[in-house]
């Protein structure tokens, strides 16, 4: 019997809601129950990415259809556009951005990349295959200043 030992990847739990349903509800023009969120049980944690990467059906199910503009992106196979979308709120361990995600192909995992981990204050325990709060200010999430 062979056993299968996942080197190296790390996978968070994640809810992304649409920030515009968000703002709707705070002004009473949706009820809270109708914000469009997707809790995502594996999101794979990727310090080589560099934000958020929905693929295009979670991007639908968000309502989110139409693209706000295209950047350049690389990966290994080489340099490539790719379609960023309206802001979406991201929620990990408690604590929460809103950035505007990019698009990855559906089949892809969520891809949580460099900037929500650091604005998050969150490391990559590599040995336990997590994520957790940076051990800096007691684990506590302080929003830098200078």
């Amino acid at each position: 019997m062979v056993e299968f030992i996942d080197m190296g990847r790390v996978t968070c739990e994640a809810t992304v809601e649409n920030v515009d349903d968000q703002l709707r509800a705070r002004r009473g023009e949706l009820a809270a129950d109708q914000i469009r969120r997707l809790v995502i049980t594996d999101a794979l944690v990727d310090s080589g990415a560099s934000t958020l990467g929905l693929p295009t059906s979670m991007l639908r199910q968000l309502g989110l259809d139409t693209p706000v503009r295209s950047r350049r992106s690389q990966n290994t196979t080489g340099e490539y556009q790719v379609n960023v979308y309206d802001p979406v709120r991201l929620t990990i361990l408690g604590r929460d951005i809103v950035l505007e995600p990019m698009e990855v192909a559906d089949g892809c995992p969520v891809l949580i990349g460099q900037m929500p981990l650091e604005h998050l204050q969150l490391v990559i325990d590599m040995p336990n295959h997590r994520i957790v709060r940076s051990p800096a200010n007691g684990g506590e999430w302080i929003l830098d200043m200078y």
